[in-house]
């Protein structure tokens, strides 16, 4: 990712150079602060993990890591002694915000636990994750803890990179602000510090929420989907009596669903052409106990695509005035549709 960063602003300050020198220019400026950035952070990335391990031995709220969520934990870059116990606090997936040369666990050794890696390299102390690496890394948190997986967000310290992550996932999926959100951590972890510009991706990644809403998606139904039919009890009005029906089959006389119109909603248990019918639906029909040997009901409908030609014929040739015809006759009439 930083190498693909590196080429947009080459390419860019090459595009500016013949013309307009001050995007040129201003290019430059950004190259150099990154590199004199990067050069800092590699002098003093030992000796301040050094001074983070020396604090952490001596003082016991200086902890390396702390739990933010239930399933969240935001901390300082770990050690390889460090991940069988990570693995024993249920740990199943890590996000790491080092450079290369900050990262000490190999992705090798957290697969060797059954603990999946992301590692999204950022540059330390002035510096945030781009908007796609943050959305990648929240999306990482979130699958996570749908499968009551814990995640460990950690960059050097657990101060500002990945704070910044943690701060966007509470944005995302427990609604809160930005600021109650960083409020919220500094209560589980006093030490986190953003950088202005760290700060600043979580704001524009609030307000994108708030510019793009996430759509809910609706909760399942048992309604039939697509172009299915559901029939109510409006629907066999005129075809004759259901007593006889209902002693000998025993259905409840609240059976059949009351609907004040047929309401179409997705549901993953139905495909294609159906239609929706239940024993209570065949209330006023003959109740000669042959006819339901060669009619197969089920709860989930008649699939396969004629079976609404052969509903009408059904309707058509079964209403009944006073006497059945017999089985045999009606189930060729059906037939011929």
């Amino acid at each position: 990712m930083m190498i693909n960063i590196r080429e947009v602003e080459e390419s860019s300050s090459s595009s500016c150079g013949g013309g307009g020198g001050g995007g040129g220019r201003e290019m430059v400026r950004i190259r150099t602060k990154r590199a004199l950035v990067g050069a800092g952070a590699r002098i003093l990335f030992y000796p301040t993990l050094f001074y983070n391990v020396f604090r952490n031995k001596m003082q016991p709220h200086f902890r390396w890591w702390d739990q933010v969520d239930q399933f969240l934990l935001l901390g300082a870059v770990p050690f390889p002694k460090d991940v069988p116990q990570l693995q024993q606090l249920g740990v199943r997936g890590v996000i790491t915000l080092n450079e290369p040369y900050e990262t000490l666990v190999s992705s090798s050794l957290y697969q060797e636990h059954g603990i999946d890696h992301l590692v999204i390299p950022t540059r330390d102390y002035l510096f945030a994750p781009s908007s796609v690496d943050i959305c990648r890394a929240v999306d990482f948190i979130h699958r996570n803890t749908t499968c009551g997986r814990t995640t460990y967000v950690h960059c050097k310290a657990g101060r500002g990179r990945s704070t910044t992550i943690v701060l966007c996932y509470l944005v995302e999926y427990k609604n809160m602000t930005p600021a109650a959100a960083l409020e919220y951590v500094r209560s589980r972890r006093p030490r986190v510090q953003l950088a202005p510009s760290q700060w600043r991706a979580v704001q524009e990644y609030s307000m994108r929420k708030l510019e793009y809403p996430a759509i809910q998606s609706p909760p399942p139904t048992n309604f039939p989907a697509a172009d299915a039919v559901l029939l109510t009890e409006a629907d066999l009005e005129g075809y004759g009596s259901a007593e006889d029906t209902i002693k000998r089959r025993g259905i409840s006389s609240g059976g059949v669903a009351r609907a004040a119109s047929a309401r179409l909603s997705p549901v993953s248990s139905f495909i294609g052409d159906e239609v929706l019918i239940t024993d209570a639906d065949l209330e006023g029909y003959c109740s000669d106990e042959e006819m339901y040997k060669h009619l197969t009901v089920s709860s989930y409908g008649i699939r396969s695509r004629p079976v609404i030609a052969r509903l009408s014929c059904l309707f058509t040739s079964l209403k009944l005035s006073s006497s059945c015809p017999p089985v045999a006759g009606r189930i060729a009439e059906i037939g011929a549709c």
